[in-house]
């Protein structure tokens, strides 16, 4: 029975993939430190889990950057990093019923009433232009009041006071939808946040493609191949994952607003837009050597490596329905892990990489930019991507632009009241049909020996 609690995925890093474990002993503030340690990792190359083990002002350690390595989600699942988007998306669609159980950790320690005081959480303050702290890794739980199927997300939710947090919701989606369905019978939406779940828990509640009907934690539950465990809230009878560190029980408030942002979003912009939803915490219940989860904000990896696999994995299945010779897509991290999409192509007919820009950009608004290369180009490099775009690109055959397209509310560039953008598709394919310049190429196998080489050399790579 695998462990299904963010403990067992730490304990499993730690133990199989030790150079990606960080913990920090010394002193840091929850005021800009924690987020700023992530990124001065990101920009050295490493994306390790962080433990801090010392928050001035708490007594509880903060973890962060569990989702920011794709190689540890992989070996999570057992599998290459290579083969995530398939196995994403195979996953997905293996939904498993759920085991509730009686009873969970985070029962040990509970606040209700007056006693609630999020203050005492060591919520990080991310970047100055944030408007406050940011609970960021707070899974939200609520059922449809019209069809009492639950579903499960990532909500950003600002600290405003001891038991009241600012929510948006402006993904648009399920939530979204539940709060206006409560809303319209003149009720507040009862919800739950539970912090600290393991990555497949998120990694779940990403998928977009499924039946109304279907529940998100039946989604997790092919992630782990088993039932996914959930306990009973006293919250309307809302089911939370029996591994989390922390839930907060409270309701999204019925026609109230308050300005709820700035805040860093995954684009690497500071976001301004928001619901406005406002959330009242009434019970706090957690393990008694809890953990606070938070993820960093902005664009890092560990809030945009999952978010890029989900949307390989839904444009990868709808590709190989109609052109079975792809080889690959990605959604590279640094473009905010959403807007552009790399496709590798073994390419057979021209016309084939245009057929695959349509395609993509008919499949998902968030991305505005596709570029196909031929099957000899490292999709997961983007030097070597551009290199096909820079030496086979002929721009006025191989460029096209789709004017007033669906973008996604927050990208910085799309128009301010309809949110639509120019899409961009880029062929960096080689012309079939005729000589085209020959590729140098060093062999694996000579690879490998001066690696040998070098090694024995004493010299690191």
């Amino acid at each position: 029975m695998p462990d299904q609690s963010m403990r067992g995925f730490l304990s499993m890093v730690e133990r199989d993939f030790p150079d990606q474990f960080v913990r920090i002993a010394e002193p840091v503030s929850h005021e800009f430190d924690i987020t700023a340690i992530v990124f001065e990792l990101e920009l050295s190359g490493r994306s390790p889990i962080v433990v801090f083990e010392n928050v001035e002002g708490f007594e509880m350690p903060v973890v962060t950057n569990i989702a920011g390595n794709r190689r540890l989600l992989a070996g999570a699942l057992g599998i290459a990093s290579d083969d995530l988007p398939a196995a994403f998306q195979e996953r997905c669609q293996n939904y498993i019923p759920v085991e509730v159980v009686s009873n969970a950790p985070w029962q040990e320690v509970v606040f209700e009433g007056n006693d609630v005081d999020l203050t005492r959480l060591p919520i990080p303050f991310h970047f100055e232009v944030d408007a406050a702290p940011y609970i960021t890794a707070g899974q939200i739980t609520a059922r449809d009041p019209e069809t009492g199927v639950d579903t499960t997300s990532f909500h950003r939710l600002m600290l405003k006071g001891k038991n009241r947090l600012g929510v948006s919701l402006h993904s648009r989606r399920r939530m979204y939808i539940y709060h206006q369905n409560a809303e319209a019978r003149g009720e507040n939406l009862p919800v739950a946040v539970a912090i600290g779940t393991h990555p497949f828990h998120y990694m779940g509640s990403m998928a977009d493609s499924y039946p109304t009907e279907v529940r998100k934690y039946e989604i997790i539950g092919g992630f782990f191949g088993e039932p996914y465990r959930v306990v009973r809230c006293s919250t309307a009878g809302i089911e939370v994952a029996a591994g989390a560190e922390i839930v907060i029980e409270g309701e999204i408030l019925a026609d109230v607003h308050e300005p709820e942002g700035p805040f860093g979003e995954f684009t690497g912009y500071a976001s301004y837009r928001s619901t406005e939803n406002v959330f009242v915490a009434k019970r706090v219940s957690m393990r008694k050597d809890a953990m606070f989860h938070s993820i960093a904000s902005g664009m890092s990896a560990d809030h945009l490596v999952i978010l890029g696999i989900s949307r390989e994995a839904e444009i990868r299945t709808t590709l190989q329905r109609s052109l079975p010779n792809v080889t690959g897509v990605h959604v590279p991290l640094n473009t905010a892990g959403a807007l552009t999409a790399v496709i590798g192509m073994r390419k057979t007919e021209e016309g084939q990489p245009r057929q695959a820009i349509m395609t993509v950009l008919g499949t998902d608004s968030f991305v505005k930019c596709v570029v196909v290369v031929d099957d000899d180009v490292d999709i997961f490099n983007l030097s070597d991507v551009m290199w096909a775009v820079s030496t086979r690109v002929r721009a006025e055959e191989d460029i096209v632009f789709i004017p007033g397209a669906m973008g996604f509310i927050l990208d910085p560039a799309s128009h301010p009241e309809t949110h639509t953008v120019t899409k961009v598709g880029v062929d960096a394919t080689k012309p079939k049909g005729r000589d085209f310049a020959e590729r140098l190429v060093i062999p694996d196998e000579q690879r490998a020996r001066v690696r040998t080489i070098m090694e024995r050399a004493g010299i690191s790579l």
